[in-house]
């Protein structure tokens, strides 16, 4: 091994693409070859667990972990990385809050297999048959990960030095850590700390016009064409730049699509959903001065109701660290 400090990133729950993020860096993603031995990453190399297990702890100067922990293989990995790692990093809306496998916390695991293997259309499967943790058969005995009823976030398994937010996290951003890390340049204290992000809301770094209108109701993105240049939840778009932290640059408003809220809370947030519940109201315009309390409460169930899958708009990325 050369004297270069070792890098790692490895991919639990979640869909690959914050692998396919560190490669949009573009041409700097040499200078990180230059920069770092490239010690564990099995999404890009073969590498095998047994070459994480056989280094010393706190060999791996820098560990990008992403994706949530879905089941014990998971956890087990975080455990690994975490005692191999200097530094850890939670990288991505997975590893960070959850994100969308951990919309899976609404419902139960045992109600997922039963989806998955036995009420699913397009499945044949008779016998109801299921994943076994353990099956004997004559090479010996075969083992798959159990299946966790919550998905978790990263920080709910292990201590996380830094987050690395997004879904997935954009290439400037991810430039711009690199960067510190390469140049020796001192990070901020760890512990959970959010870095290469924005400390505003992302109606901040927004250009839509807030005119402060108030709505009747909520519509769908199907529903209707947005008029450009207006703020989109001042038309009825749920948009979640109220309760989301800046650092993408606005990408999803810019054109016309809401934002949903994947780079996660603002510092001193704790529930993403809430804070978004609270910007909601703001906007909200029913009922009348001095109108009959059951009128007005008939009035806001039904503004309330054109609000498709509050849960999953609202918590679609931080539903691990919910109060839900």
């Amino acid at each position: 091994m050369s004297a270069k400090p070792k890098f790692a990133m490895y991919w639990a729950a979640s869909c690959g693409g914050c692998e396919i993020s560190l490669l949009n860096i573009g041409d700097k993603i040499l200078q990180v070859d230059e920069a770092f031995d490239i010690v564990f990453f099995p999404c890009i190399a073969d590498f095998k667990l047994a070459d994480a297990e056989g280094y010393p702890d706190g060999f791996i100067d820098i560990c990008f972990f992403n994706g949530a922990i879905r089941n014990s293989d998971n956890a087990e990995m975080a455990h690994l990385l975490r005692r191999k790692s200097k530094i850890l990093v939670a990288y991505g809306s997975c590893a960070y809050e959850g994100c969308i496998p951990a919309l899976s916390n609404l419902t139960t695991a045992e109600a997922t297999l039963r989806a998955v293997y036995e009420d699913n259309p397009t499945i044949d499967n008779p016998s109801a048959v299921r994943p076994q943790t353990s099956v004997a058969v004559p090479e010996g005995e075969l083992t798959l990960p159990s299946f966790y009823n919550t998905v978790l976030a990263l920080d709910q398994v292990v201590t996380v030095d830094y987050v690395i937010p997004g879904c997935p996290p954009e290439p400037h951003q991810v430039s711009a850590v690199l960067d510190l890390v390469i140049q020796g340049a001192p990070l901020p204290p760890p512990g959970n700390t959010v870095v290469g992000a924005g400390t505003v809301a992302v109606c901040e770094e927004c250009p839509l016009a807030k005119d402060v209108k108030r709505i009747k109701r909520f519509y769908r993105p199907y529903e209707i064409v947005p008029e450009p240049g207006i703020c989109l939840l001042e038309q009825g778009l749920v948009c979640m730049g109220p309760a989301t932290r800046s650092g993408c640059g606005a990408l999803c408003p810019r054109v016309n699509m809401g934002c949903r809220g994947c780079y996660g809370p603002l510092d001193g947030v704790v529930d993403q959903g809430a804070r978004m519940l609270s910007a909601i109201a703001s906007v909200l315009d029913v009922g009348k001065i001095g109108e009959d309390e059951a009128a007005l409460e008939r009035a806001i169930e039904s503004a309330v109701a054109t609000l498709a899958d509050p849960a999953g708009t609202f918590y679609r990325f931080s539903m691990a660290h919910s109060l839900l």
